[in-house]
């Protein structure tokens, strides 16, 4: 609750459920945050490589799930943090997602000529209902990640937001490779970068922009350093994303992929105010 506000039996109630959900999350972080990921990255690429029966390869309500069970850390983390404006600006970066994928597999503009390779679940207008899942959470670990890098310097917004976009970025040279790997979706005429082209990048600087200015906005930065400082496992579902997708680029090959992938790790570590004690064995603390 923020200071001053009153203390209601709705406010108690929310504070007792966020209690519980943080204890939750606190109390099987290396669950969510290694074995789910390094399952994940096994069943996938079984799957690709045509081990996994039909029924359950690549099947969209197991990948819908754990996605869901790896992004609970950061949904749990900024839960206290949206408020109705908060709210009203991630549900505008939703239906902004959902445009402009249904834009770009229509016209090819922004991210170049692609489709989906498998089934994502249910569509809406060709465009998986999932999308916001998969890509909003990237944009905020990438935002959360850069406040505690920069420290002070997030401050200032010249600063802060141009090295949020870049790291937007800087993860989809890990996301689009392994999934175009994996076979979740292809781009007509291939490109340079283990399959996908420079187009789709310029794509995600408009796409990440668009987001990262939107959520800087609606986002009180305070609160949210405020609540980092007590929230060890904000950016547990980034060491997921380290964890799988460098996993399966490393498997297909895609070295360079995997080394930024492995640049993000480097990150957490350095990053203050993140608790990595519980992911890094005994003998080496």
């Amino acid at each position: 609750m923020a200071d001053g506000e009153p203390v209601t039996a709705t406010n108690r109630s929310r504070a007792d459920v966020q209690a519980r959900l943080d204890a939750l999350v606190r109390d099987n972080r290396v669950t969510i945050a290694v074995v789910f990921p390094l399952v994940g990255a096994v069943l996938l690429v079984a799957s690709a490589e045509g081990v996994v029966p039909d029924p359950l390869a690549f099947h969209p309500l197991l990948i819908l799930l754990g996605t869901l069970v790896m992004r609970s850390p950061l949904l749990v983390g900024v839960a206290p943090l949206v408020d109705r404006r908060a709210g009203v600006g991630i549900l505008a970066l939703a239906g902004y997602a959902y445009a402009i994928e249904f834009v770009g597999l229509r016209t090819a503009w922004p991210y170049g000529e692609f489709h989906y390779a498998i089934d994502l679940g249910p569509t809406i207008a060709g465009v998986p209902v999932g999308l916001p899942v998969f890509f909003l959470p990237l944009v905020c670990n990438a935002y959360l990640l850069s406040l505690l890098l920069l420290g002070r310097r997030a401050r200032s917004a010249a600063i802060r937001l141009p090295a949020v976009i870049g790291t937007v970025v800087a993860m989809d040279l890990v996301l689009d490779p392994g999934a175009v790997a994996l076979g979740f979706w292809a781009y007509t005429d291939g490109g340079p970068v283990y399959g996908v082209p420079l187009s789709n990048f310029a794509g995600w600087v408009l796409s990440a922009t668009v987001t990262v200015l939107v959520l800087d906005a609606v986002l009180d930065r305070t609160a949210l350093r405020d609540r980092l400082e007590t929230c060890e496992f904000a950016l547990d579902d980034l060491v997921s994303f380290v964890l799988l997708w460098s996993g399966v680029n490393v498997y297909f090959g895609n070295w360079g992929a995997a080394a930024v992938g492995g640049l993000f790790g480097v990150g957490l570590l350095r990053a203050t105010r993140f608790d990595a004690t519980p992911f890094v064995p005994a003998r080496l603390r």
